[in-house]
């Protein structure tokens, strides 16, 4: 079973936010959504500058499965995505936490952090799925 840092957070949706403390957060896909796709073959990225909304669709992963929306976990503005994942999508799988982000947001209410859960609660929800 994964193990990740105490500063994660994760929504009900299986995205995981990282708090980078400084108004900013980086959110993927966590490691039980990157199984239940299969082999990610593309991701579409939002646009740098774009506002998201939490709950909202903001980003696309398809895999030899299926194609499945993430949901922005926070409300803010798109300040960098991972453009590695256009030539390599295949990191969502091998490095969820790491190297497969998605996208870092600037926080608009920081508040909404309180909203997610911690590790313990998420992987709790997901013994009983």
């Amino acid at each position: 079973m994964m193990s990740v840092a105490a500063n994660y957070k994760f929504a009900k949706s299986h995205e995981w936010v990282k708090d980078n403390g400084d108004g900013t957060v980086t959110v993927g896909v966590s490691e039980h959504a990157q199984g239940l796709l299969g082999d990610v073959v593309f991701v579409e990225l939002p646009e740098v500058g774009e506002d998201t909304t939490a709950t909202e669709g903001f980003s696309l992963v398809e895999s030899v499965k299926a194609a499945s929306d993430v949901y922005a976990p926070v409300s803010g503005e798109i300040l960098e995505v991972n453009e590695e994942l256009e030539d390599s999508p295949e990191l969502v799988n091998e490095s969820p936490f790491e190297s497969g982000w998605i996208a870092k947001i600037k926080l608009s209410d920081a508040s909404e952090l309180a909203n997610l859960m911690d590790e313990a609660t998420y992987l709790a929800g997901l013994d009983s799925e």
